[in-house]
């Protein structure tokens, strides 16, 4: 075990199951290749140090954001949104926008992006907005290859409004837009919110739930949410439960248009882990899947499934638990290939981690579902500081319709401030 990340923007009981997972020492047969080197020039124009993951359009083009840099007034750049197109059989980067610290605009972008049907984008910001507590924000594309951003909202803070949301948003079948964030809210713990848009064009925020630091409830969430098949929310929080070391919940839509929050699982920060950062990823039956980035049997994080049970309980077990060899601090969502197999990135440990600087090289893996409920982990890719590879990826994968995966590494890289990356499989 080495050295524990503290993860962007932290401020300082259910049934445990066994340890289901085999460890495979061995790189898979994979290849990565960096696509992109953020901060080409000097003051970073194009960005720097991306900590969220990438999203396709229909034409297989990346996007994604960099929370740093970008032409700006803020002390490290406010970042900005950018789109990596195949041009020719080549990667071509391009801007789309320059967050500002200007009273208007939000800047510190520090969560996925996602499209709507008409190929707009949508995001948030940490801080900047009118109240400099963060902003939801949507590009919408322009003639010329050119985008227009429009703010849907700016957080107000203190009790009535969250504050600081460091994660991505997700549509309703209504299109309405669900989210959280890490402070604000009644008891200044967080919120979970709703955006619904009008006719208008205006959008109208409404607080569906204030996290609170009361032993029971979790508190500061920075993952992202995701719906069941009935509309039920799930995600994690960072801190709180019945042990302090976050939680998994999920909210309930009631016929009156109320929401109900129920805690599913309190993690304890032993062998089931704590800090639950990233998000959740739901099967096709209704299990959860997710990470803690700390704790767990080898103190440097897990993966764990929660199943539903038919008396509406839920079942807590470890798939895995990282040992720094092959990983450590798991920060991002996991995702599912078609066969079932699970895929994610530690920002720490792996086989190079030793030459790398605070936080740690991570890794890419998988986990491949085995006969009785066994897992085997296969690591695809150890990132290494050698200043061709980026490191430590704050942020999950994507992965196209060959099967080949692609992320963000917060740092390293050809300039040192992070990069975009694929990793191939080989023949």
């Amino acid at each position: 075990m080495s050295r524990k990340k503290s993860t962007l923007f932290i401020v300082a009981s259910g049934l445990l199951g066994l340890w289901l997972m085999v460890v495979t020492p061995a790189l898979a047969a994979t290849k990565e290749k960096v696509l992109y080197n953020f901060c080409k020039a000097q003051l970073c124009p194009d960005g720097s140090n991306p900590v969220s993951s990438l999203v396709f359009d229909a034409a297989g083009n990346l996007y994604g954001t960099a929370i740093y840099g970008g032409n700006s007034n803020c002390v490290h750049g406010c970042g900005t949104v950018f789109e990596l197109g195949r041009v020719n059989g080549k990667w071509v980067y391009k801007v789309l926008h320059h967050f500002e610290n200007n009273g208007k605009d939000g800047y510190y972008p520090a969560g996925n992006l996602i499209f709507d049907a008409a190929g707009n984008l949508y995001g948030t910001t940490a801080q900047g907005g009118t109240s400099q507590a963060g902003t939801v924000f949507e590009l919408m594309s322009a003639k010329g290859g050119k985008w227009k951003e429009k703010i849907l909202h700016s957080f107000e803070g203190g009790a009535s409004d969250g504050s600081e949301p460091l994660t991505s948003v997700a549509f309703d079948a209504n299109g309405s837009l669900y989210g959280t964030t890490f402070y604000g809210g009644a008891y200044g713990d967080g919120t979970l919110f709703r955006l619904a848009p009008s006719k208008n064009g205006n959008w109208t925020e409404k607080v569906l739930h204030n996290f609170d630091f009361n032993g029971q409830d979790g508190f500061s969430s920075r993952a992202g949410l995701v719906f069941d098949k009935s509309g039920n929310l799930y995600g994690t929080t960072v801190l709180g439960g019945t042990g302090g070391n976050g939680t998994v919940f999920e909210e309930t839509r009631g016929k009156n248009g109320s929401w109900t929050e129920s805690v599913l699982y309190s993690f304890t920060g032993g062998a089931d882990g704590s800090l639950a950062v990233a998000g959740l990823t739901i099967d096709k039956t209704g299990n959860l899947y997710g990470t803690a980035l700390a704790g767990g049997a080898g103190g440097d994080g897990n993966v764990f499934t929660l199943a539903p049970g038919k008396n509406g309980g839920w079942t807590f077990t470890t798939i895995l638990g990282f040992d720094n060899e092959d990983g450590e601090s798991p920060d991002g969502v996991l995702i599912f290939d078609t066969a079932g197999n699970l895929y994610g990135t530690t920002s720490g440990g792996g086989a190079y981690d030793s030459d790398c600087t605070y936080p740690g090289c991570g890794t890419v893996f998988k986990l491949t579902p085995g006969s009785g409920g066994t897992w085997t982990e296969t690591v695809l890719h150890s990132f290494n500081s050698n200043g061709v590879d980026g490191y430590s990826p704050e942020a999950g994968l994507i992965m196209d319709a060959s099967g080949n995966l692609y992320g963000t590494t917060n740092v390293g890289g050809a300039y040192g401030y992070g990069t975009v990356f694929e990793v191939v499989f080989a023949d």
